[in-house]
């Protein structure tokens, strides 16, 4: 794992940074802990505590989460560049500390829709930033490595969370115990963020000065605006667009994932352990397979991966929407994360592999704000079609959309890995 190191003692590489690294992940865990809070116990509290009729009106905190997270994804990067990373992860720390009363206690749904654009500011400022301080310390040859261990730490918490919270609940039922857990880990995070974290932005200035250097001089792409690197990243670059648009429609998936597969697993009559068991199951097999697929894709490359892997969760979610049993499901659910896992760290590293250093902090700000939009996306059609068709119409029309933007990735991206 190459290192290069300056005068002020600035050095790029895993190895070289391996301790800050593993706090970022630690961190980046009690991040996705925040999440995974909610995965089992929010869609049956829609229907057991708070009495909502339609699955678009339970869906609504969803919505709530995903529009937030993905408008502050956008700000939290251009911040990152101007204020430090730092800063903004624990600013996003302190706006965590009242999600779980609210969760808990909240009297009505408005709270909990509240709660969620809390939690969305939330994850929007803390995950974006440990990724963006992850790819500033490992420098351009582990991106794909990094990102995994990113991802994995963050989904295999929800997991984890999901399945301890389903257990809770299952005992001393939906609320306020299950959210506890929440409570601990945002307490927990902030002192962390707070005494431990250590500001990255200096390596990335780093890396950039070195960009320059080796490309004989100013670069022009390192000058972007804001504007400049939003329609780069959205439309005009056809690895960073198509990444854009594969990440939204993988978020949408889990939307699906999140609001709609409890509601059709209840309603086959699945036990709430049951539940939190297959609730736990996809991110748990997606968060750990990351720490494989994102090394592969330092070796094979990009592209291939997120092909393969959006037309596998094509594949995995028609699967649940055929199937009634829980054997089945516990399939789906596999191969679910498996798909996932192809997808969610290898969309990353080509954002940093594409976008210059200068201006990389705004592309996976303007790159996450796109892929979390997907929650909105996801929460409003399947919630309209689940209500309109059914459950497993909404979970079909999902399937052959991932499918469709799988071929559009196959058509369109172009592989970003250097040594591809």
């Amino acid at each position: 794992m190459t290192t290069s190191k300056t005068s002020s003692g600035i050095r790029l590489g895993l190895r070289a940074n391996l301790a800050q690294f593993s706090l970022l992940v630690a961190v980046n865990a009690l991040v996705g802990g925040m999440l995974g809070q909610e995965r089992t116990v929010l869609p049956l509290l829609a229907e057991d505590v708070f009495h909502l009729s339609t699955a678009t009106l339970g869906l609504t905190y969803i919505l709530a989460f995903g529009a937030t997270k993905a408008v502050t994804n956008f700000f939290a990067g251009t911040w990152s560049d101007r204020f430090g990373r730092k800063p903004v992860l624990i600013a996003g720390w302190l706006i965590a500390l009242p999600v779980p009363a609210m969760l808990a206690w909240g009297p009505s749904w408005g709270w909990i829709i509240a709660a969620n654009v809390l939690l969305g500011i939330n994850q929007g400022l803390t995950w974006s930033t440990t990724v963006i301080m992850k790819i500033d310390l490992v420098g351009p040859e582990r991106r794909g490595l990094a990102m995994g261990f990113n991802e994995a730490a963050g989904y295999v918490a929800v997991a984890a969370t999901a399945m301890a919270t389903g257990a809770i609940a299952e005992h001393a039922g939906l609320r306020p115990a299950p959210f506890l857990l929440g409570a601990a880990y945002a307490v927990l995070a902030l002192g962390l963020s707070t005494f431990a974290v250590r500001e990255t932005r200096e390596h990335a200035r780093f890396e950039a000065a070195r960009h320059r250097a080796q490309a004989g001089g100013g670069q022009e792409d390192g000058q972007l605006t804001t504007g400049q690197v939003a329609r780069l990243t959205s439309f005009r670059d056809k690895a960073l667009s198509a990444a854009s648009q594969a990440g939204m429609v993988n978020n949408l998936n889990d939307a699906l994932a999140w609001g709609i597969f409890p509601l059709l697993f209840a309603a086959h009559g699945l036990s709430i352990a049951q539940i939190g068991i297959l609730a736990a199951l996809y991110p748990a097999v997606w968060g750990a397979g990351q720490m494989l697929t994102g090394w592969w894709s330092d070796h094979i490359g990009r592209k291939h991966l997120i092909t393969a892997g959006m037309l596998l969760q094509a594949a995995a979610i028609g699967l649940v929407a055929a199937g009634t049993t829980f054997g089945v499901w516990v399939t789906a659910q596999i191969l679910l994360g498996i798909g996932t896992a192809l997808v969610y760290p290898t969309l990353l590293a080509v954002i940093g592999d594409v976008a210059h250093p200068a201006w990389r902090a705004r592309a996976v700000g303007v790159y996450r704000l796109w892929r979390d939009g997907g929650f909105a996306v996801g929460a409003l059609l399947a919630g309209v079609l689940a209500d309109a068709y059914g459950l497993t119409t909404a979970i079909w029309a999902v399937a052959a959309l991932t499918a469709a933007s799988g071929l559009l990735v196959a058509v369109r991206m172009y592989e970003t890995h250097p040594r591809s």
